[in-house]
């Protein structure tokens, strides 16, 4: 399955990095590239998302093509780590794992590990290596900039 895995150091205490990443208005606002917003149907639309709960993304791709990804919160133990996986969409698998650890008081290291497995055998890799890979990388960086943006 490709991979990406990202660091991103973040001036604010691990717990308040924690909660910030589990903001969906947070996405929202750093989505704008992609027109990422939280749609009904599926659970949850702002605010922090929790253990159990669900949000249904929509994303514009490719500047037009209308997508919806449903992921679901897995796993989480604050504020070390939580996890993320695709309940409903495209992909015929994703998982993003989000760790927090402190780098003293005010300091956080926030790692991105995010995997994903395309439908379509052949047509679905070589989607992934022409547009799926740079567009989850860019996503995670806006998103991750957007977190560090907001503890400037």
């Amino acid at each position: 399955m490709p991979e990406i895995v990202q660091r991103t150091m973040v001036r604010a205490p691990v717990g308040d990095v924690f909660d910030m990443s589990l903001d969906l208005d947070v996405e929202r606002v750093a989505g704008r590239r992609y027109r990422v917003r939280a749609v009904e149907g599926a659970g949850r639309t702002s605010g922090r998302i929790g253990l159990g709960e669900r949000v249904r993304w929509r994303v514009r791709l490719l500047g037009a093509v209308p997508v919806t990804h449903t992921s679901a919160i897995v796993e989480l133990d604050s504020p070390r780590r939580f996890v993320d996986e695709m309940a409903d969409g495209l992909f015929a698998e994703f998982r993003h794992e989000h760790s927090f650890e402190a780098e003293g008081p005010r300091m956080t290291i926030m790692t991105d590990r995010m995997s994903w497995r395309s439908p379509l055998g052949v047509l679905g890799r070589v989607a992934d290596a022409v547009f799926v890979r740079r567009t989850l990388r860019q996503l995670l960086a806006d998103r991750n900039s957007e977190i560090v943006r907001r503890f400037s």
